[in-house]
């Protein structure tokens, strides 16, 4: 279901710092909220699917949206777990083409949502507002060169303490806040890191055994940041593995 919203209204949930709608000029932000509508979705239901043609951008006001692919035989691959307040939906902004994956919402959600017709007369009368869309594509370029390059060189236990890093941070789409609970099970970290049920649940134990996190039903808490930064350090620049012979 959708609804229009008063720009002034419902929408606290965009003003994290250090998000990418909090570092837009105010008058684009004005402008994006001015014809946004709110949508709700119940737990399980599927916002777009792969294929879908392009109806806008979105923002995860509260819940949780699943972002994936599924094959044909019914193996999925998570690609991301959506939180207040993260954007999402921009790649077909750019080229017009169908929706790369499947959105879902994990949990009860309500999304902010921008349509693309909208998001053209907008674009048509401000050109420059693009470099900004531009920042947010970027953002996620950068997650997913991140993750390819942890899925090639990374021991289990690391991956995976970079990766639970990345969803408390927001994949990079905030800078002042670190969520403490982050919002997946097992069987969903092993679909997005590619690996085992029981592999992700060594991990997990080493984790905890460690103090960084604690389990539990369809989540993870984290405890110490330090300590699971510790245990998924960033890898050094390439210019810089180059220098010290890594």
């Amino acid at each position: 279901m959708s609804t229009q919203i008063n720009p002034k209204s419902d929408s606290t949930a965009l003003t994290v710092p250090g998000g990418w709608f909090a570092s837009l000029p105010q008058a684009m932000r004005d402008a994006l909220l001015e014809n946004a509508q709110i949508r709700t979705l119940a737990a399980g239901q599927r916002l777009f699917a792969r294929g879908d043609a392009p109806d806008g951008i979105y923002c995860v006001l509260t819940g949780v949206v699943r972002v994936t692919g599924i094959t044909d035989d019914g193996r999925e691959a998570i690609l991301a777990m959506l939180e207040s307040a993260q954007w999402f939906g921009e790649i077909a902004l750019f080229d017009h083409e169908a929706r790369t994956h499947d959105a879902w919402a994990e949990s009860d959600a309500k999304l902010l949502r921008v349509t693309q017709p909208t998001l053209e007369r907008m674009l048509a009368q401000r050109p420059d507002y693009w470099r900004h869309f531009g920042r947010l594509l970027t953002q996620k370029l950068r997650a997913v060169f991140v993750a390819m390059e942890d899925i090639f060189l990374l021991p289990p236990t690391t991956r995976l303490a970079r990766r639970l890093l990345s969803m408390a941070q927001g994949y990079g789409a905030w800078t002042d806040r670190t969520s403490r609970v982050v919002s997946i099970s097992q069987v969903q970290l092993g679909l997005m890191l590619s690996l085992s049920r029981q592999t992700v649940n060594l991990a997990l134990k080493e984790l905890e055994q460690a103090g960084s996190i604690r389990r539990n039903r369809g989540s993870i808490e984290i405890l110490d940041l330090r300590k699971l930064e510790a245990a998924g350090p960033l890898l050094a620049p390439l210019s810089q593995r180059r220098q010290t012979g890594h």
